[in-house]
Parts: C-alpha cells; sequence; structure tokens
C-alpha cells in the first residue's frame, strides 16, 4: 500500500491557560499556571476532598448560529471553535472541506456531563408527567460520546469519514493518530482531529473517589500539580480543547498552505491487563514502537511532552519506560503543570502546545518541580526556560484501561 507523508496545518487550543497560540505562548513563557479553586456547586461540600481545578475562566467569543447551538453541550461548544480556528488557518477551499476528501477524527470522555446530570438529576426527581417532559428533545444529541465530531461535521458540513474515539486520556492522541493513518494511506486527504472535555464536578468526584486528585495544594492551586516532583499528590482535572488539520503533503504544498510540522510515526496499543496501574512493559512497547513506526532512532528525538499527571505511581512508571526508551537525550516537560489534566484534550491540547515551542525555539519549564523525585531522575527534566531548536519531539499519552499512546512530529526545514 502506498504511504504517504502528512504534515500538520493548522493547530489550536482552548486552556486553562488561553485560547490560541498568542495566548498560551505567554503562559508558557511566564510560567503562568492555570489551576485555580474548584467552582461552587451542590456536590462541592458534601463530598469532594480536592478544591482544585484547570479551568476555562476567561470568555470566549463564540459566533454560532442558532440552528448549530440548540444541539451543543458545552463540550461541543469547545470542540467547534477550536475546528472553526484550524479550518480558518488552513484556508482549505469550500468545495473540499464539503467534498468527502476532509473527515474528522474527534472525541470527549463521555459527552457533555452537565447536560448528562440534568438528564438524570429530571429522570430520577420528576413528580409527574410535565416536569418529566424537561428532558430535551435534543438533550442526547448533545450528551452523546461522538457529539464533537458530529457537530462539527454538522457545522461545517463536513461529509468525510467520521472518527469518535473514546479512550479517556489517549482520546485525541488517538484521534491525530488515526487521523494520520487515514491521510497516510490514502482513504482522505485531510482529516481535522482533536479532542475536547467541559467542565463538571461529576468528573472530578471520579477520580477524587479515587484517591487520584490532588488534595495538599487546595489553599495554594497554582503550586499544584507537581509532576515528577517528590511533593506531588495526584491530579488536576482540568476542561479544555485542542485540534490540528492533518493533510497530505504534496496536496498542502501545492496549494501553498503554511506546514507546521510534519507527522512522522504513531503507535497505540494495550497492555492487556490491569485497567488502572500503569504498565511498564506496556509503556515501554509502545514508545519504541512509535520510534519504529517513524523509521527514526531514539536519539533523533529532542522533546518529550510527558503525560506526566502528577501521580504517584504513574510518573515512575512513564519515567523509568522514557529513560529506558530515550535515556538522557531528550528534554522532557510535563504541560499539565500548567493546566492539570484536560482529560479527552489531553493529547491534542499538548500536541499544539509542542508546536508553538518547536515554532519559537524554546521549551517550557515543567512547573512545580522543586525536588526530583529520585525514583523519576532517569531522565533530562526542563526546570528553566530553555531556547532550544527542537527538531523532532514525542508525545506520549496513556490512559485508565490499558491504552498507551506514542505520537512523534518534525519540523520541515
Amino acid at each position: 500500500m502506498t504511504q504517504r507523508r502528512v504534515v500538520i496545518t493548522a493547530a489550536s487550543a482552548i486552556s486553562p491557560i488561553g485560547h490560541g497560540r498568542e495566548q498560551i505562548v505567554e503562559s508558557l513563557l511566564k510560567g503562568k499556571s492555570g489551576v485555580t479553586t474548584l467552582r461552587e456547586d451542590e456536590l462541592i461540600s458534601r463530598f469532594i476532598h480536592s478544591r482544585v481545578y484547570g479551568t476555562v475562566s476567561y470568555p470566549i467569543a463564540y459566533d454560532f448560529a442558532r440552528q448549530h447551538r440548540k444541539t451543543m453541550g458545552p463540550v461541543s461548544y469547545y470542540a467547534c471553535q477550536v475546528a472553526k480556528d484550524v479550518l480558518g488557518q488552513a484556508g482549505l477551499p469550500g468545495d473540499f472541506v464539503t467534498g468527502g476528501r476532509l473527515g474528522i477524527a474527534f472525541g470527549s470522555i463521555h459527552g457533555s456531563p452537565t447536560v448528562q446530570r440534568n438528564i438524570y438529576k429530571i429522570f430520577f426527581e420528576a413528580k409527574d408527567k410535565a416536569t418529566y417532559q424537561g428532558i430535551g428533545a435534543v438533550d442526547y444529541l448533545k450528551s452523546m460520546v461522538h457529539t464533537t465530531a458530529v457537530n462539527i461535521s454538522k457545522m461545517f458540513g463536513i461529509t468525510g469519514r467520521i472518527i469518535s474515539s473514546g479512550t479517556a486520556c489517549t482520546t485525541s492522541s488517538q484521534s491525530i493518530g488515526y487521523g494520520y493513518e487515514a491521510v497516510k494511506y490514502g482513504l482522505q486527504d485531510a482529516m481535522l482531529c482533536g479532542g475536547a472535555d467541559e467542565y463538571d464536578t461529576i468528573t472530578v468526584a471520579v477520580f477524587d473517589n479515587l484517591l487520584a486528585c490532588s488534595t495538599a495544594f487546595n489553599d495554594h492551586p497554582g503550586q499544584t500539580p507537581r509532576p515528577f516532583d517528590r511533593a506531588r499528590d495526584g491530579l488536576v482535572v482540568a476542561e479544555g480543547a485542542g485540534a490540528v488539520m492533518l493533510e497530505e503533503y504534496e496536496f498542502a504544498r501545492k496549494r501553498g498552505a503554511t506546514i507546521l510540522a510534519e507527522v512522522i510515526g504513531f503507535a497505540c496499543n494495550s497492555n492487556g491487563g490491569d485497567l488502572i496501574l500503569p504498565n511498564l512493559d506496556g509503556i515501554t512497547k509502545t514508545l519504541r514502537l512509535g520510534l519504529e513506526n517513524a523509521q527514526i532512532n531514539a536519539s533523533d528525538v529532542d522533546l518529550v511532552s510527558a503525560h506526566a499527571t502528577a501521580t504517584k505511581m504513574g510518573d515512575i512508571i512513564e519515567a523509568q519506560a522514557t529513560g529506558a526508551v530515550f535515556g538522557f537525550q531528550p528534554r522532557v516537560v510535563a504541560l499539565k503543570s500548567y493546566m492539570g489534566h484536560t482529560m479527552a484534550a489531553c493529547g491534542a491540547v499538548e500536541t499544539v502546545m509542542t508546536l508553538y515551542m518547536m515554532q519559537d525555539g524554546f521549551i517550557a519549564p515543567t512547573l512545580n518541580l522543586e525536588d526530583i523525585d529520585d525514583r523519576c531522575a532517569m531522565i533530562t527534566h526542563v526546570r528553566k526556560l530553555t531556547e532550544y531548536p527542537v527538531k523532532t519531539a514525542a508525545i506520549q499519552n496513556f490512559a485508565f484501561g490499558g491504552v498507551n499512546t506514542s505520537l512523534l512530529i518534525r519540523k520541515l526545514t
């Protein structure tokens, strides 16, 4: 089968540290944290120990027609906005966008939990038929797991294939990887890829109940999460969205598109065991498969964007796997230290941030990394803002369920 080169021609993210290139780069350069005190609602005072969150607290000027808004929950607003951003940046002809050769790979963890919670609340508390009918006719469309992908398709008239991964923390890295494969093997000429997740206290409650959330810094939100640090005490749940446009290289070159980077490799596999605990062998195998798919050596990688959620065991296992595959050669940064864990969006958001650092020739330091855990010391951590000409980067993500991904991108020179 003919294999084609795949390039990134546009990128955007909505994150706790900003929307779009200018705001996000400024936050990375200034070491600005987007973690704040968790919003108050009816669940907070009853159960939840963690009181910190990475939230999108700034206004976003959505300009969506009502016919599109009526099927969108908050997660689809995020998704459609970053999709609009990348479509605008990429400058694809209108007839191409709607012609079937552009597809979508986009997902979330579970659609819109805000809408779902309201549905269940009405359903279980309804006293009469009139109250029960308060469940909206389009509430399912807002909350279904593939709501982001289909709302993007509807808003922009995209008629190509739709892939809607829903693999927790690897959702959007899988989306980019599967989009890469679709273009590489000629199934589509371009793919709009990414992921999104919205704020809802139930998401925090799930991880809090698993004792996986940070609680020691409730009074000092900007000091957590602390990836690879001895004082780390868990992840910080966050929200946001990220998207990239992938195109076949010759198609992009001939139409004069701006090429941000080339996707050169992708790997995804399963640990085949425990659904929660990280697996050293599984992660190590994925990182090696990524290099094999990219047909490069570990020594060719300049930067690793680590998954690094700041959980006790997760960071140790990732550091060990990264050290075993890459050694001390690449710099390693944990971008969740700036914003928390954006769940389904994290792979795409971190890919976008890596692209920005590539473009501007710097590597942002891991925030809150003051005392490196000896068990995470077998890799080269970035602890201060560093000017560095990153040519090749690896973005790695791992999810509950034992799903592992490795994505490799390279700057074209």
